[in-house]
């Protein structure tokens, strides 16, 4: 009887205990905020202000209500989609701060997916910036990085005519690959690196349209911005900038134009695989690199009178095709080595991973060793496909040269 008793007693006791101890794991939520409370960025940028301030500008996602009675700019179909404002600081956590002031709703970045620098604050070192990016916990190492020959809050101010934001179009021209695609990360991963030097997409506002209004239009990539030590030292217009994504087996998207000699019009072709790979080499106390670069095409115009079926004639293409990259490689090795003297196509990470006991002796040098690398270029192209048409329906078939 008592120990009966003595047993029950004891579940009980057991039984209470877990109950209080459960209330401890019921927290879950104690910190959550609602969707309501905050305001959403999705895009962000600094502007050089004075000597010693910079300007931080958000846009700012606006959800439409059911009465599309919103505070912002409008987005043209009878309610407002967003809200540039910008807080002027020493910092940018010093203008967050200030901006903060200006919102009713805590400001979350979680969804801020692109950030742009000002082409005069990149002037300066940027490093103390993005020090700054990578430590806050919201502002994403995914962001796209671009540097913009305008100033920032001009640029998220535009009202896309097709997406809805800048922060849209300007996500959609880095997934593209239309030119360079850099990450946060991938810009600090690239001041850090050996050679000290990065390469940012760089963008500008497009003209728009005739009978559009002066914001109605985006921001698009037309070239590259080199960085050294954190600063700008150099611009790479579209063209040139092809010849570095080749050196850096970025090329993802590409259609080159061929004249071919002794035939009039032109031949398109579209990239359909690429591969580049860096071979580094010391001997005799010389740096070299053989640059190794493979690229298959397919035919998508023939505006000539040639016959793209056959053997010789795609011989004679391919051998054009090899000449017209490695002129813009040879285009940006130029620019790049000896006017810029920034190694943004990953040399120094190359001959550290072959030869890592020289490049430590060496590394100090690499500003006297980098414009005097050799660098040899090794293309082949292959064309795989000449097409459903393989001559034009215009020009008669008497009149297509087959030699």
């Amino acid at each position: 009887m008592n120990s009966s008793f003595f047993l029950s007693n004891r579940k009980r006791i057991i039984f209470i205990s877990s109950l209080i101890l459960s209330v401890f794991f019921l927290a879950g939520c104690w910190d959550r905020r609602e969707v309501n409370d905050l305001a959403i960025i999705t895009a962000a940028g600094i502007d050089k202000k004075t000597d010693k301030t910079i300007e931080l500008t958000v846009l700012v996602f606006v959800p439409k209500s059911a009465g599309g009675q919103q505070m912002g700019e409008s987005s043209g179909d009878g309610g407002a989609t967003k809200l540039v404002r910008s807080a002027e600081g020493n910092t940018i956590a010093d203008a967050m701060s200030k901006l903060q002031q200006e919102f009713s709703r805590k400001l979350f970045w979680g969804h801020d997916d692109v950030f742009i620098i000002d082409k005069e604050l990149s002037n300066e070192d940027l490093r103390p910036h993005l020090d700054f990016i990578l430590r806050h916990p919201q502002l994403r190492e995914r962001s796209h990085v671009f540097i913009s020959q305008q100033k920032v809050k001009k640029i998220l101010s535009l009202e896309p005519p097709l997406e809805g934001s800048l922060s849209e179009v300007l996500r959609e021209l880095a997934v593209l690959k239309i030119g360079m695609d850099i990450t946060v990360k991938d810009l600090a991963q690239m001041l850090i690196s050996d050679s000290k030097a990065a390469a940012v997409p760089y963008i500008k506002i497009l003209p728009p349209q005739s009978g559009l209004g002066k914001k109605q239009t985006i921001a698009y990539i037309v070239g590259t911005a080199v960085l050294k030590e954190g600063k700008m030292v150099g611009y790479l217009d579209e063209s040139v900038t092809r010849g570095v994504l080749w050196i850096r087996n970025e090329i993802k998207l590409a259609v080159v134009t061929l004249k071919p000699k002794d035939a009039q019009g032109y031949i398109s072709l579209n990239l359909r695989n690429s591969h580049s790979k860096l071979v580094p080499k010391i001997k005799n106390g010389k740096w070299k690199i053989t640059l190794k670069m493979n690229t298959e095409d397919d035919i998508i115009q023939n505006a000539t009178k040639l016959a793209v079926l056959n053997p010789k004639v795609i011989k004679t293409l391919e051998k054009d095709l090899v000449e017209s990259i490695d002129q813009r490689v040879e285009q940006a090795l130029s620019l790049v080595q000896n006017d810029m003297n920034a190694d943004i196509f990953g040399f120094a990470d190359a001959f550290h991973r072959a030869y890592p006991e020289i490049y430590e002796k060496h590394k100090n040098k690499w500003d006297n060793i980098f414009p005097n690398i050799e660098v040899t270029i090794e293309t082949r192209a292959r064309i795989h496909r000449p097409g459903m048409v393989t001559t034009p329906s215009a020009i008669p078939n008497e009149e297509v040269k087959n030699e």
